[in-house]
């Protein structure tokens, strides 16, 4: 299968690596989880070559997500583990580190609740869990094109927009240290254990 690609990705990669050079700078193992097509996993790993990345998500992104892994000069690229969210329990030990991108506003609530749940439970203390994509603050959009986007979502059967606050309540055991705005109405939030 050929490798998929997605606009976004291409966007976003840039301003994220910024900030996981720095909250990732001392960590091994980082699991990703929702790796989509792997386009993340090949240019995070490539420019963060001391981590080894392990990637995961729902088998039907797998074909993506390994045709990327053999198109990468990398070595560090872990091939993807069968991760669903609420149906498979934590996918690997040894992991001090967590990153995903755009899948909470994806996940059905209850999924993303799952999701903060099973980071704050199986990481180690002092562990860390990146997390970039849209969020609400304080229960209100960010900008009308991010209300726009939530309908849209649900309309698709998506979760839709989870406000930062609600992330917080889930998230017990870990605590929110940076909460940084990112380009195209995102945020960046860093979590430690």
């Amino acid at each position: 299968m050929a490798k998929l690609s997605s606009p976004s990705c291409d966007r976003n990669k840039q301003p994220i690596l910024e900030h996981l050079s720095i909250y990732f700078r001392d960590r091994k193992n980082v699991l990703e989880i929702g790796s989509g097509t792997g386009q993340h996993a090949y240019f995070f790993a490539s420019q963060l070559p001391h981590l080894n990345w392990h990637t995961s998500d729902r088998p039907d992104s797998h074909a993506s997500i390994n045709a990327w892994i053999a198109y990468s000069d990398s070595e560090n690229i872990i091939n993807p583990l069968e991760f669903t969210v609420g149906v498979d329990g934590w996918p690997s030990e040894n992991i001090d580190a967590v990153f995903t991108a755009n899948t909470t506003h994806i996940m059905q609530p209850h999924e993303a609740k799952t999701m903060m749940e099973m980071v704050s439970d199986n990481l180690p203390k002092g562990a860390v869990f990146c997390q970039y994509g849209p969020m609400k603050v304080n229960d209100k959009f960010t900008t009308e094109s991010n209300q726009a986007f939530d309908q849209t979502l649900k309309q698709r059967g998506f979760g839709g927009i989870q406000d930062i606050e609600q992330l917080v309540s889930w998230a017990k055991g870990m605590r929110l240290i940076a909460t940084i705005p990112m380009p195209a109405n995102n945020f960046f939030l860093v979590w430690e254990k």
